[in-house]
């Protein structure tokens, strides 16, 4: 569960990052596609290359909906409702990647924000970023 002390600094955080959505949206992506490499299977008709339109593209999508769903964390599930069932009627992607995505984000934020990312940020972001997942892979089940 979030305070709202940490729903603040999501909110504050991810207002930040929106001028740079692309750059840390593709970050993540390029380290979950090194990491965890059965993820690039649902990429395989796009240029999943560093730096390259796909990738940008697609990082900048995702780092705004995480954006968008943070600032009124509590409106999550209304937030993402699109998306849901994008993902798992339509794209059919595994349930399991949007948690390595997750992680994967962390380690982008952490290194994009530097000290900036304090524990307490880092404790806040994994919370909601695992919220985030959750809601996700809702209509999985």
């Amino acid at each position: 569960m979030l305070s709202n002390k940490q729903k603040e600094l999501i909110a504050e955080i991810w207002e930040g990052l929106i001028s740079v959505a692309d750059d840390i949206g593709a970050d993540a992506l390029l380290r979950m596609f090194a990491s965890f490499p059965g993820t690039k299977t649902y990429f395989s008709h796009l240029d999943i290359s560093p730096r390259s339109a796909h990738l940008l593209s697609h990082g900048k999508k995702i780092v705004l909906a995480i954006a968008e769903g943070a600032k009124d964390i509590s409106q999550l599930t209304v937030t993402l409702a699109p998306l849901q069932t994008l993902h798992a009627y339509q794209l059919r992607i595994d349930p399991t990647n949007f948690k390595l995505f997750s992680h994967c984000m962390l380690v982008s934020l952490a290194c994009h924000m530097g000290e900036a990312f304090s524990p307490q940020a880092h404790a806040a972001m994994d919370k909601y970023l695992s919220a985030f997942a959750a809601v996700l892979a809702e209509k999985y089940r």
